[in-house]
């Protein structure tokens, strides 16, 4: 009698893929083309890692339909996820985006500047769960000759590590050709600073969308928020985009400082040749990762990023 009813119930549930998210309420797409508007069941929040949204955009999930509100029931195993540290709640963390093909991370040398400690932590988290990434550098309309020769300069180390990297200008349709064959066919987070110009970029590739975009703090010089909550579109020619909002910190989380040399490749490579497997790349005699730094073999900048990261208290909270 019981697996009867239990069987009753789990055919009344509905599989879905989330393609919105706004913390208290979660757009779900089924397979017929349907949209779901579905609340959280509340037990979610007790279970594993404390997250400020236990469901993200790009998670499968089961759900129930019922005349007041359809309930999330249960989130399927995701292939992958990326997470930071939450800014404001130093031991919960954020997911940003699960089941991704790949990442594309928009990155500005000015208006506004994105340091290269974000980018590494950024690259760091994506490396943690093997989800590939790409650096979108923006804005190249607006460069001066210093910024043309920064912008080189940093291109220069992430394409020696292996990273993809692009120039454009979303604002003038530079090269979007070339990004729209880099995201054809996949699931495509993209991410980046408040006033990187995601969603100008968003709507260049896809017209039609007119999603809000915001002008740059002439005081500060950093982006206004005009993405409010992650959501999900898809391209009209074959693919998906992952629209988050700005990010103004990276803390990383759930890494382990034994194994955070991994998730830098280039450090992780070099490591090989270290008088003992397990160095840390600190103080030890006869390091290879450090004598490689001396050279300009890796970077000065990512070594940094790596030391800040392994030297980080883990109840602390990140701040650009």
């Amino acid at each position: 009698m019981e697996s009867t009813t239990f069987a009753i119930k789990r055919n009344a549930l509905k599989e879905g893929l989330v393609i919105k998210s706004t913390g208290s309420w979660y757009t779900v797409k089924t397979s017929d083309g349907v949209i779901h508007n579905c609340r959280i069941k509340g037990k979610f929040r007790m279970q594993g890692i404390r997250t400020t949204n236990p469901i993200s955009v790009g998670d499968r999930v089961d759900f129930e339909e019922k005349e007041d509100a359809n309930v999330i029931v249960k989130i399927l195993d995701r292939k992958n996820y990326i997470i930071r540290k939450s800014s404001n709640l130093s031991k919960h963390s954020q997911i940003i985006a699960a089941n991704v093909d790949q990442a594309f991370l928009i990155v500005t040398v000015n208006y506004p500047l994105t340091t290269t400690t974000f980018i590494d932590r950024f690259l760091a988290a994506a490396e943690a769960y093997r989800i590939p990434v790409n650096l979108i550098f923006n804005k190249i309309d607006r460069y001066r000759p210093n910024d043309m020769e920064r912008l080189a300069e940093l291109k220069g180390i992430y394409e020696l590590i292996g990273y993809k990297c692009f120039e454009i200008s979303a604002k003038e349709g530079t090269h979007l050709d070339i990004i729209r064959e880099a995201l054809k066919g996949k699931i495509n987070l993209l991410s980046g600073h408040s006033g990187v110009g995601k969603s100008t970029l968003i709507n260049a590739i896809q017209p039609g969308l007119d999603l809000k975009t915001g002008e740059i703090s002439e005081a500060h010089s950093q982006g206004k928020h005009t993405t409010t909550f992650s959501e999900m579109f898809e391209l009209d020619f074959d693919g998906y985009i992952i629209d988050t909002p700005g990010i103004r910190g990276f803390g990383t989380i759930d890494m382990e400082k034994e194994e955070m040399s991994h998730f830098f490749p280039e450090i992780f490579r070099t490591s090989e040749h270290c008088q003992f497997n397990n160095c840390s790349h600190l103080h030890e005699p006869k390091c290879a990762v450090k004598g490689a730094v001396e050279v300009g073999e890796i970077s000065m900048t990512r070594y940094e990023s790596y030391l800040g990261m392994i030297m980080e208290d883990e109840d602390s909270k990140y701040r650009l």
